[in-house]
């Protein structure tokens, strides 16, 4: 048994699920922060369920963090398409910005040893000509980005106070088993076959499996060189919207349908159906180096793309 005390906030979404299972399987003793007695139905029986209401600046984390030796912060406003809040700013930012930094603070007034935060990719920006580097200033184009960002530095200044060992994680898109949004109505629309007229679409992008975010999880909670850094994280495999399809339609056992469309064309439905930033995700490129993880920590995803689209489409046939 491993014996340490963890704290997990966002522990029934999609990472969370795969985090709590890996972490069960490991040996640690959960416990698991969720906003309501709903929520804690959905957990294990052997996972802790501790109710703390909302996220944000007045959440109550001192009888939640007695007891802890790290925490792993998932929980988040998710980015969403469209999104239907009045001030999305304000939404954003009282959760991921606002609910993080109470939560750092807390963590640092409990003595955490170890507090390592889920941010993203979207904290650099969106559609750079080349990857992206831990290094680049940030330049987040939304405001789940910008609040993610806050997040950060908020984080950062707690624990250098402090003295507590902190670690940011910034993945691209997220795949795999209980995915959601986009990615899951691409799976589908492969599966029954439609035609895509995608083919020309000559993009790249950089994603990872969710096994693979989880192995990085559990490698940032143990090693020593990951104290106070943040890493850019992928599958390693950048591919095109194109490649993508072909990939998830191999998985799948179906032939991708893929028609050429010159993209100027894709661009031009798109603002005619109000649809311009779902197409734009499809023809714009956005991808990650990653090389400082594996310089770092050598730390190596334990799943290729492959592999990772064949766990998404055996769970996808199951649905």
């Amino acid at each position: 048994m491993n014996g340490r005390r963890i704290l997990v906030t966002g522990p029934t979404g999609f990472v969370g699920r795969g985090l709590l299972d890996r972490l069960t399987r490991e040996g640690w003793l959960i416990r698991a922060a969720v906003r309501s007695a709903d929520r804690a139905a959905l957990l294990p029986t052997d996972v802790e369920a501790a109710v703390v209401g909302p996220i944000g600046p007045l959440t109550d984390w001192r009888p939640v963090l007695s007891g802890i030796d790290v925490v792993v912060h998932l929980a988040a406003r998710a980015h969403v398409m469209n999104d239907p809040a009045g001030d999305p700013l304000a939404a954003y930012r009282e959760v991921n910005a606002a609910g993080t930094e109470c939560l750092a603070h807390a963590a640092v007034d409990a003595g955490i040893e170890r507090f390592v935060f889920m941010s993203s990719v979207k904290v650099n920006g969106e559609g750079a000509a080349r990857p992206y580097t831990e290094t680049d200033p940030p330049d987040p184009a939304d405001a789940y980005g910008l609040t993610k960002l806050e997040a950060e530095t908020a984080l950062a200044g707690a624990a250098r106070e402090a003295g507590m060992a902190m670690v940011v994680l910034r993945p691209p898109l997220v795949y795999g088993p209980g995915v959601k949004a986009n990615f899951l109505n691409l799976l589908r629309a492969v599966d029954r076959g439609l035609p895509l007229p995608l083919a020309s679409v000559d993009n790249r992008r950089s994603l990872i499996y969710l096994g693979n975010l989880v192995d990085v999880i559990m490698t940032c909670l143990v090693h020593e060189k990951a104290a106070g850094k943040t890493y850019l994280v992928s599958d390693g495999e950048d591919v095109s919207t194109a490649e993508l399809i072909r990939k998830m339609a191999a998985a799948l056992g179906r032939p991708a349908r893929l028609w050429p469309v010159p993209p100027i064309l894709l661009k031009a439905a798109g603002r005619l159906t109000g649809r311009s930033a779902s197409i734009d995700r499809l023809l714009g490129s956005n991808t990650v180096d990653a090389s400082g993880i594996r310089s770092d920590l050598d730390w190596r995803p334990p799943h290729d793309m492959a592999d990772g689209l064949e766990e998404t489409a055996r769970w996808f046939k199951g649905l």
